[in-house]
């Protein structure tokens, strides 16, 4: 199984250098600590605006579509994604292109221009994307359930912002936020694939050495207080409902993190699961339902999310909650756990087959926790979670004053949703 090495130039700039020899396509992605929770509420959705606009011209390549027709014709998959705490800018060709795949995106990183004719152009796009995520209810409910969870406060602004905010933003915004942010101290280089070790750290050394070592804020404190179940209700004629079920729970850096995984699997994680049966096999009420968990620098959530039917609305919320609280009761008989264990192993290392999913693992955890789990030990973490484990932190987390629910549907009545919050 893979293993990686772990260099830090002398401003501070880490390289994560993952061999993966058989593989016929090599990966780079950088990574930088700047995501939504690292803005205000003046400035938010400029971090995912910024990753946009990155791709619209650089000092070298000035004009609009020259950095994606290079990687075009180097039959590059690439792309660009903002997250909560993080923005990333990634790459993948066949290995022998590796030299020319780095120069480009390390130029994404180091050299944007920001044009203002660029900036106007691109107002638009934002603005379509986010009336795409508005009508995309499925994925626009996980909004949703963060704005119920954190409130106004970074981690519950959406990671796209809000058009009032986009429809403002200035070149100095971004010139300023990005001199800020986008760091040496602040940024990781993964490169994962079938390369030659020293030769890459040699033009990664060439192309980021130059950079000033220069210090950027941390990331502001989440705040978190409930002491009652809590709803939110966004009505929207549609022919099905979309809700997240879920309750706080904990951070990145706890050591249950390994056993909220493998709770969410045993309760919703395949098609074997709990949830799964429960509500899509008997209920006949959904086509998806899944379990899954969201572990953060200082705070973190487990969510159950399902489209389901207008009319089971209130009878999937009520089988979710008995599901949730026979885990708080009855221990997780052997066989079911070992084979919740086994499909969540699975499912991460059948992931680990691609050199961008690679780089992804690695760069992640380096760029939230900077330490690195390697997959051989996930998996013996995983493996040690006991049955009694599930049983603890599902108590712990499983509690009425910690219990959340989003509904996004054809509904005007939250008060209906709210009587039957509670385990």
């Amino acid at each position: 199984m893979s293993d990686y090495r772990k260099l830090t130039l002398s401003n501070g700039l880490r390289v994560l250098l993952v061999p993966q020899p058989k593989s016929l396509a090599t990966t780079v992605l950088i990574l930088v600590e700047a995501g939504s929770e690292y803005e205000t509420k003046n400035i938010n959705g400029l971090s995912h605006f910024l990753e946009h606009l990155v791709f619209k011209g650089t000092a070298k390549r000035p004009k609009p579509g020259m950095i994606a027709s290079e990687l075009d014709s180097l039959g590059a998959e690439y792309n660009a994604f903002t997250s909560y705490e993080y923005t990333g800018y990634w790459a993948k060709a066949q290995s022998h292109k590796l030299t020319q795949v780095l120069e480009l995106v390390s130029d994404l990183y180091l050299n944007p221009i920001f044009e203002k004719d660029e900036i106007e152009k691109e107002r638009g796009v934002i603005i379509e994307e986010i009336n795409l995520y508005e009508d995309t209810p499925s994925r626009k409910i996980h909004d949703l359930f963060s704005s119920l969870l954190y409130g106004n406060q970074p981690a519950g602004w959406d990671i796209a912002g809000s058009k009032e905010v986009i429809r403002n933003l200035s070149q100095g915004d971004f010139i300023k936020y990005r001199n800020h942010r986008y760091v040496a101290g602040a940024t990781i280089i993964v490169v994962a694939g079938s390369f030659n070790e020293k030769k890459i750290e040699g033009e990664v050394r060439n192309l980021f050495s130059h950079l000033p070592r220069r210090s950027t804020s941390v990331k502001p404190t989440t705040s978190e207080s409930q002491s009652r179940p809590q709803s939110i209700l966004k009505f929207k004629e549609s022919d099905q409902t979309h809700l997240v079920l879920g309750t706080r729970a904990f951070d990145i850096f706890d050591k249950r993190r390994y056993i909220i995984q493998v709770l969410a699997d045993v309760l919703g994680g395949g098609m074997s699961s709990r949830l799964f049966h429960r509500v899509r096999e008997e209920l006949g009420a959904a086509y998806y339902i899944r379990a899954g968990c969201d572990l953060l620098l200082d705070h973190g959530y487990f969510g159950v999310s399902a489209g389901v039917d207008h009319a089971k609305i209130e009878k999937v919320v009520k089988a979710i909650l008995e599901e949730l609280s026979r885990v708080k009761e009855e221990l997780v008989p052997a066989s079911e756990l070992q084979k919740s264990k086994d499909h969540l192993i699975g499912s991460i290392i059948l992931g680990l087959e691609t050199s961008d999913e690679l780089a992804s693992f690695y760069g992640s955890q380096e760029i939230l926790t900077k330490e690195i789990v390697t997959p051989d030990r996930l998996i013996k973490k995983v493996q040690a979670v006991k049955t009694e484990d599930l049983k603890e932190t599902a108590r712990a987390i499983f509690r009425d004053e910690k219990l959340n629910l989003a509904v996004i549907g054809p509904y005007k009545n939250e008060a209906s949703f709210k009587k039957i919050l509670k385990f």
